[in-house]
């Protein structure tokens, strides 16, 4: 209140200066928002002239109708539509829960200066409170803090509780930027804490996905199990399979009760492991899993979805062709962004500051040609992969055909461009032709927020290599501007005969934020993962992804 005091007075002193300069200057127009703003906030601070009472989790607030109406639409019709008996009230009690309720003096007191302080803790019940109350300027405050500090909430057990309510208010565009953080980093420590948050309809929605980045499909078999033991309190199940339905209750043999919580848990372990990809598990992951405590408990359910992972790795497709005209049975015959050696590489790139305009970096390997064993042979699908990650230069040419001799002009590309050659299919000029090859492709991109490191871009593409298209050219995996802007000054670029010059754009003197992109502690290391999976006629592909898949060759 004494700080209010002080910041009055200096506005009526600069109020004062402000009527001298008027007099001298009659078109002189001036801002004095400031003080009236202090004066609105000595109202709420000092309780003055307050002509309502709110009471919440009973703690009561003098507060002023017109400010209310003024700032929320809610209170608007609330206390201005005669068909509301608030309107009339002097006294209204607001139902809020306690974690609503402990912000609530905050989110008030906003309506009075139009200032508040938010963390990843009192975000979402202020958004909470900003949503039911209709004040979209503080929506829109909250929503652009949640959407820059994704990958903090994730370390700090909040991004579920984040996702979860803003898939569930439509707040699409955070929701969608905490939904891609989980997919794409699943194996991330969850918080147990952060688990128990988690729902089973939230959970099945995005285990659908096809863009879900594990290390294998075991992967995703862990985290389910890891999800329904966090569960198993809920449904009163014990642990283990030899207990009896007298272990399960206290001092009470209701076996009713008993009865009624295995329904719920056999019905939910059911709904979980229902999108786990078993034909995606080799033979050895799958007879590991006979081992799981979970399994034996569920052998019927386990028992039916590894007979047709086998069918599948053995190469009765019969059966797998029954299993797909079934709901949901073709998604399991379609491999997700695996990280294994076995079907990608890393592309790491250091000292990305000092590398030239146009720099090229080529990594070759290897990957599997079919996830089934079956069709597992001992040739190897071979890669290329050139990486221009400071723009890609076409240089002055000459174009010789038939009908004549043509000039190709010089071209440069602002582009982040990652070309992708695959080396399996012959060459066009050979006699012996080998079968197209179509595969998905993954580009992950390594990224910081807030100093947390995380998958933060994710491009797929559904292509088809043969003999005449054997390079498929990647332009949108990363932003070129963003990368290419520096964290510091670097030093200044060399003369103009020397070829190993700074890109221009790494030598402008501006200040600049972190390079989101950008790995290591001297934050000057590239790094993005590459990830071919073979597809076979059996995998369900989305019409985006086709739409996507079908990237032009060249600039």
């Amino acid at each position: 209140m004494d700080s209010l005091s002080r910041d009055l007075a200096s506005c009526s002193s600069n109020s004062a200066k402000s009527d001298e300069n008027i007099n001298n200057n009659d078109d002189l127009e001036v801002d004095n928002s400031r003080c009236v703003l202090l004066k609105i906030a000595t109202l709420y601070a000092e309780q003055l002239m307050s002509d309502l009472i709110l009471d919440v989790d009973g703690v009561a607030y003098p507060v002023h109708r017109l400010i209310l109406c003024a700032s929320s639409e809610v209170f608007q019709v609330m206390l201005m539509n005669r068909e509301w008996s608030e309107c009339k009230k002097t006294r209204i009690v607001l139902q809020e829960n306690p974690v609503a309720a402990s912000v609530f003096p905050q989110f008030l007191k906003y309506f009075y200066t139009g200032q508040i302080k938010i963390s990843h803790k009192t975000v979402l019940p202020v958004l909470s409170l900003a949503d039911k109350y209709n004040v979209s300027d503080l929506m829109t405050l909250c929503l652009e803090y949640m959407g820059q500090h994704v990958a903090q909430a994730a370390q700090r057990g909040q991004l579920i509780a984040w996702m979860q309510y803003t898939m569930a208010c439509g707040h699409n565009k955070v929701a969608k930027a905490c939904q891609n953080f989980f997919k794409w980093n699943l194996e991330w420590s969850w918080l147990d804490s952060d688990l128990d948050e988690l729902e089973g309809e939230t959970l099945a929605q995005l285990l659908q996905q096809n863009d879900l980045v594990v290390h294998n499909e075991m992967s995703v078999y862990k985290f389910v199990e890891r999800w329904l033991n966090r569960q198993r309190e809920s449904c009163n199940m014990p642990e283990g399979v030899e207990r009896t339905p007298s272990d399960c209750t206290t001092n009470t043999s209701d076996s009713s009760g008993y009865s009624e919580s295995r329904m719920q848990w056999d019905a939910l372990v059911a709904a979980a492991f229902s999108h786990v990809r078993f034909p995606m598990m080799c033979p050895n992951q799958l007879a590991t899993l006979l081992l799981s405590p979970l399994t034996q408990q569920h052998k019927d359910f386990f028992m039916e979805r590894m007979a047709v992972a086998m069918s599948y790795q053995s190469g009765q497709y019969e059966r797998v062709w029954e299993v797909q005209q079934t709901a949901g049975g073709r998604a399991l015959f379609t491999p997700r962004l695996y990280t294994e050696d076995m079907w990608g590489s890393v592309l790491a790139v250091d000292n990305f500051h000092s590398l030239p305009c146009y720099h090229m970096r080529t990594f070759i390997f290897s990957t599997r040609p079919a996830v089934a064993d079956v069709a597992y042979t001992d040739r190897m699908m071979e890669w290329t992969v050139e990486l221009y990650p400071k723009g890609v230069w076409f240089r002055k040419s000459m174009l010789i055909a038939w009908s004549g001799t043509y000039d190709v002009p010089e071209a440069v590309l602002r582009t982040v461009r990652i070309a992708i050659t695959c080396l399996s299919v012959t060459a066009p000029d050979t006699y012996l032709p080998e079968p197209d090859v179509r595969v998905k492709i993954g580009i992950l991109v390594w990224g910081r927020q807030n100093g947390v490191a995380h998958i933060s871009d994710v491009a797929v593409r559904v292509h088809r290599f043969s003999a005449q298209n054997r390079v498929l050219n990647i332009d949108d995996a990363l932003d070129f501007d963003e990368l290419n802007t520096p964290l510091y000054t670097p030093a200044q670029p060399a003369s103009p005969g020397n070829k190993q010059g700074r890109c221009p754009k790494c030598v402008e003197s501006n200040t600049s934020t972190e390079p989101s992109h950008l790995m290591g502690p001297n934050k000057d290391q590239l790094r993005v993962q590459v990830v071919i999976l073979p597809l076979t006629d059996y995998c369900y592909v989305s019409p985006a992804e086709v739409a996507v898949g079908s990237d032009r060759l060249g600039p």
